[in-house]
């Protein structure tokens, strides 16, 4: 266990916002630091915004990165995709649409928060990835966890998943039903977030959140990526080859980071992350942290980063 430290954060200018045309979406990002660095192309989750990684980038600007932190398609100020697919092949082409445009170097590095973290897996996992080391936090890699593979204690994984499934994932069902999740904004989006990060005050980032998704398209746009992922529908041609990536394992030297008092994901998971990972790669639980760890134990997250990258 890492244990948290109370946050000092340096002063860091205002973002600056950078605007890509992808062919699908236009999407905005956050950046802050130099504009000749690496990038560390942060890449966000349900329910935040790009504004999540605004703590843990004066760390990452300190050390020399350029951070960009796009907002997921669907949510403002990006627009809601043309071609409607909120796959994870669709956020992984995102990403790299981003990287492409902004002057990528060969030291660039990609970090994953939630479905960023799932994005972030995929583009560890894709053969001859553009990046060169890669850090996921909060969700695991998928290949670590299926109990049909490889996996040591099939058992003790197998017993983890009921308490998972109903007490922590319940949500994920509830986004299956029609109508009602789309009814839901102004109750489940606190609730959720008092419950993965007991003790956390969210008041900031859940105006950041109600900005991006509070509207009724912009919800059902949020919703996306559960409904394609638990309904398995086929991606559009132009995401098939990436989307194959995201259940695979990294092949580039991955960072994973957990918060020890997650309640969306149990950290009991963790000790299962390391076999899936390559050699150089590293895991770690966040002592004092939920779910947005980046937001509760910035100093310490961002020096794990910084100390692996």
């Amino acid at each position: 266990l890492i244990s948290g430290l109370e946050p000092v954060q340096p002063t860091m200018p205002e973002p600056r916002w950078i605007d890509v045309a992808a062919p699908a979406v236009q999407i905005r990002a956050l950046t802050w630091g130099p504009a000749d660095g690496p990038i560390a192309l942060c890449l966000h989750g349900f329910p935040d915004t790009a504004y999540g990684f605004r703590k843990l980038a004066p760390a990452l600007v300190a050390a020399g990165y350029r951070v960009i932190a796009p907002f997921m398609r669907g949510y403002v100020p990006s627009s809601v995709p043309s071609d409607g697919s909120y796959h994870i092949g669709a956020l992984m082409d995102d990403a790299l649409q981003v990287r492409a445009a902004c002057d990528p170097t060969d030291r660039d590095v990609v970090i994953g928060h939630d479905w960023g973290a799932l994005a972030a897996t995929g583009l560890a996992a894709m053969p001859q990835s553009p990046f060169a080391k890669a850090v996921i936090m909060s969700v695991p890699p998928s290949a670590a966890l299926r109990p049909d593979g490889p996996v040591r204690d099939r058992g003790k994984l197998l017993r983890l998943l009921p308490a998972q499934l109903v007490l922590r994932s319940w949500y994920i069902s509830y986004f299956q039903l029609p109508l009602l999740p789309e009814r839901s904004t102004s109750w489940i989006l606190p609730l959720l977030w008092r419950r993965w990060s007991p003790g956390y005050n969210a008041a900031e980032d859940l105006r950041h959140v109600d900005a991006a998704i509070g509207s009724p398209e912009r919800w059902r746009a949020a919703l996306g990526p559960y409904r394609a992922t638990i309904r398995n529908t086929r991606p559009p041609a132009r995401y098939a080859e990436l989307h194959k990536w995201w259940t695979e394992r990294p092949q580039l030297r991955t960072l994973y980071l957990h918060g020890n008092d997650d309640g969306c994901m149990t950290a009991k998971f963790t000790p299962w992350v390391r076999d899936a990972l390559p050699a150089g790669s590293d895991v770690r639980v966040v002592e004092n942290a939920g779910h947005f760890l980046q937001l509760e134990q910035p100093e310490t997250v961002g020096r794990l980063i910084v100390d692996f990258l």
